[in-house]
């Protein structure tokens, strides 16, 4: 490749700005209502359930992630103790960066696969936010050596270009270019996690170095890929979308931080990219021409142009993350196209593809979503296509402000993204399926891409706790937190106290700096009021109903798009509390769910519950009745604290056995592999 200065750099990139979009479609009569999540720096979580989770991932799983990416591990599976026993030692992923630094190329020799690079970009972005939240010298220490190594990695490339495995094993082949295949090769989506790591990096210590790298890459890929006579090239894996429009937020929100940058920077050629990144799939260009490209196939969304999408089609992670940057770029440019396929894209995934467990992907073979209403028990349920899903699910709520998003937002984080690490923090699920024998957690897989992914999420949830806008403070999630927020120009803290999950009662006090009048809407949960799902999907009948008082009067709960809404001259003192009804409930699916019909499942709160053999023997012949009574109750000294819930079945002969159910996430914590499983048959007799 030829070496292209900084300023060629610049007017090239700048072509991408005149690409031929439709003018955007400003707000028009669409039911969009943006607010803001909350900073880090401007919330504290102090809660029973989450504090000591926070604890375990601080101090262990954030190094234990890094130091396994060093091929710091003893292989436990098949396919990673083979590749030790051929390679003499394990594999590293900060090798591959070193091996690029020394100008080594086409050498065929590369450690883990293609997407390596971006997986240690994630564990950074998910490093960055759990820093800028609990901070850490060591930590800190420990990432700007690794940013050291991979700047000098991109240094040893005359164009900026850094993709390890491209470099090592496909140098002629770019982006999947020249035969290549980006599906593989995760060239772009290793790039975006660069970008994202380096933003997030960025806000969390102040320091540049990672950014620059992140920019300088991004000019790059503005030169090669756009409308004819640059490259027809889409991300063979979704997320760059999001992450290259997080560097144009970045510059658009601090102009001054260009000044900063060893490179120029356009922020409005990175905007150009995403939305050429977005719409370009299903446009492969005339046949046999210089611009034409292959279908990736609605594998990659790429069977049809995305804003003619109406469902939500191919690999769940690839799917879902793409569907956040369209969300991402509906809250940026209000444009209703956006939104309107973000809109399908959710109700489709929620309504028709969604697992009780916020899983998502219901097929092995491509790591897919199923059929609508296709949800088996033994479903593939990735554990980065639920963390993925969540993260859409929050961005539908900062775009509609509607509460039923953070209420599958809160399924995912209580069940799916909790199953896939152990309590211990240092072993984890890739596949979350609904029944399992055998299952066990690993320490290392030959495709670790779901410890990342659970540290971005985690590392991102304080600021989901609540949400602004300009007259009104929302509270999203009860985790027991302190915030901080400024609205119609008065500091106001809210400080929220709970037992939740485990508990229904919720406190949440009210300080504002002066007496100011302004709303406060507090999420009401579908569930809470017998709506399991926004669109019936799943079925239940919830016991008791919510009670909200403020200083101790009671409040109409009349929730309007999820939120019940108080509006009044907030002073010093204000008590809100919610108080929701945590009593076992069944549930069933909507009648075309077809794979579990005649089945039901338990549920306290957000929590879904399971049955393990280790507490149920004869299990898989269990029935249950549709009226059965159930007990919950806590338990202080079985797996960190749960509530478990108790009741009766029958089993083969009829005779009523005690059953014991606890928490989805909690499986196989106390003997790997014990058999366990959701779904129990009803007794109908």
């Amino acid at each position: 490749m030829a070496i292209i200065k900084s300023y060629r750099l610049l007017l090239l990139c700048g072509q991408l700005t005149f690409f031929s979009y439709q003018a955007l479609a400003q707000t028009s009569n669409t039911d969009t209502h943006t607010i803001h999540p909350v900073s880090f720096q401007n919330v504290r979580i102090d809660d029973q359930f989450w504090s000591p989770k926070f604890k375990v991932w601080n101090s262990t799983t954030v190094y234990d992630v890094f130091d396994k990416l060093e091929g710091k591990y003893e292989p436990d599976r098949p396919d990673i103790i083979k590749e030790k026993e051929k390679l003499g030692r394990t594999r590293n992923a900060f090798q591959n960066f070193d091996w690029v630094a020394e100008g080594k190329k086409n050498t065929q020799q590369h450690d883990g696969p293609p997407w390596y690079d971006g997986l240690v970009y994630e564990t950074i972005r998910g490093a960055a936010d759990l820093l800028a939240e609990h901070p850490d010298k060591i930590l800190e220490a420990k990432i700007d050596a690794y940013i050291a190594r991979i700047a000098a990695a991109q240094n040893a490339d005359p164009d900026g270009y850094i993709n390890t495995y491209t470099t090592l094993m496909r140098p002629n082949q770019r982006w999947g270019t020249n035969g290549g295949d980006d599906k593989w090769q995760h060239d772009v989506y290793n790039s975006g996690m660069l970008m994202e790591a380096g933003v997030h990096y960025y806000k969390a210590t102040g320091k540049t170095k990672l950014l620059n790298v992140a920019v300088k890459m991004s000019n790059y890929i503005c030169t090669q890929m756009g409308p004819a006579p640059k490259s027809n090239v889409i991300p063979g894996h979704g997320g760059p979308e999001e992450a290259l429009l997080k560097v144009y937020q970045l510059f658009k929100q601090q102009p001054a931080l260009k000044k900063k940058m060893t490179i120029p920077v356009n922020e409005n050629d990175y905007l150009a990219m995403v939305k050429f990144w977005i719409e370009d799939r299903g446009n492969y260009g005339e046949k046999d021409g210089s611009h034409a490209r292959k279908s990736d196939s609605s594998y990659n969304q790429d069977h049809m142009p995305v804003l003619k999408q109406e469902t939500i089609e191919g690999h769940a992670v690839r799917a879902t993350l793409l569907a956040t940057g369209v969300t991402a770029t509906a809250l940026e440019t209000g444009d209703t196209r956006y939104a309107n396929t973000a809109n399908n894209y959710w109700n489709n995934m929620v309504g028709k593809r969604m697992f009780i467990t916020g899983g998502e992907g219901a097929i092995a073979n491509g790591e897919r979503f199923g059929a609508n209403y296709f949800l088996p028990e033994s479903a593939y349920l990735e554990t980065c296509a639920s963390i993925s899903s969540g993260f859409f699910s929050e961005q539908m709520n900062e775009l509609k402000a509607d509460g039923k998003y953070m209420d599958e937002f809160e399924r995912v984080i209580y069940n799916n993204l909790l199953s896939g690490i152990s309590l211990t923090g240092d072993h984890f699920f890739y596949e979350n399926p609904l029944v399992g024998n055998g299952n066990k957690r690993w320490a290392w897989h030959d495709c670790p891409c779901c410890p990342p992914m659970i540290l971005k999420m985690v590392g991102a949830l304080p600021q989901y706790i609540y949400a602004y806008d300009s007259d009104h403070l929302y509270v999203n999630l009860f985790i027991g937190s302190e915030a901080s927020f400024n609205i119609n120009g008065t500091a106001v803290l809210l400080k929220q106290t709970t037992g939740y999950p485990w508990k229904g009662a919720n406190k949440i006090e009210v300080t504002p700096k002066n007496t100011t009048k302004f709303a406060i809407n507090v999420r009401i949960p579908g569930w809470a009021e017998g709506k399991e799902n926004p669109f019936d999907l799943y079925h239940s009948k919830v016991n008791g109903g919510v009670s909200l008082k403020v200083n101790g009067q009671q409040v109409p709960v009349q929730p309007v798009k999820g939120y019940a809404s108080i509006t009044r001259s907030w002073k010093k003192g204000d008590v809100i509390e919610l108080d929701l009804p945590m009593q076992p409930r069944l549930i069933t699916t909507n009648d075309s769910v077809q794979t579990v019909k005649g089945k039901l499942a338990l549920a306290s709160g957000p929590i879904i519950y399971s049955f393990e053999s280790l507490d149920n023997p004869g299990l898989k012949d269990y029935r249950l009745k549709s009226n059965a009574s159930l007990a919950i109750s806590y338990k202080p000294n079985l797996l960190n604290g749960i509530n478990v819930i108790t009741g009766k079945a029958a089993d083969t002969s009829g005779k009523q056995v005690e059953f014991t159910a606890i928490p989805f996430y909690t499986i196989g914590n106390r003997q790997a592999g014990n058999p366990y499983q959701v779904w129990i048959n009803e007794d109908t007799k």
